[in-house]
């Protein structure tokens, strides 16, 4: 897969998750995301994006080091989620359940997403 396909992909793929909590933050289940979910939101398809045209870039550059790559981006995107949690907790007072559901909703649907990307860039192509 192509990087600009990739990144033409992914905004298209955080436009769609985006549709659910804007549409909650506006008709009446405004309850259902925490007042700070943007913040939250920008942050990881940042660090999404970040590791996807990170690894795109290995994989055209150093083919033999993909998967290395693709791990030791997962870890880091790990780590740096942790780190953002923690400083956001200290900083904010939000509802335990609802931050957890919010971020959860994100970080899952983005790291699927980067599995996704993985499985499309390995794809064995057919001989014709």
């Amino acid at each position: 897969m192509k990087i600009y396909q990739a990144i033409l992909f992914f905004l298209w793929f955080s436009f769609i998750i985006a549709i659910p909590p804007y549409w909650l933050k506006n008709n009446a289940h405004a309850d259902l995301v925490i007042p700070d979910f943007w913040l939250i939101f920008s942050f990881l398809t940042a660090l999404t994006l970040l590791v996807i045209v990170s690894i795109l870039v290995v994989r055209q550059m150093y083919p033999n080091f993909f998967s290395e790559a693709f791990m030791g981006a997962t870890a880091v995107k790990i780590l740096a989620c942790l780190i953002f949690v923690l400083v956001f907790l200290k900083k904010n007072k939000v509802d335990k359940y609802v931050f957890v559901a919010d971020f959860f909703y994100i970080y899952f649907l983005n790291t699927a997403f980067e599995v996704y990307i993985l499985l499309r860039t390995l794809r064995i192509k057919k001989l014709r």
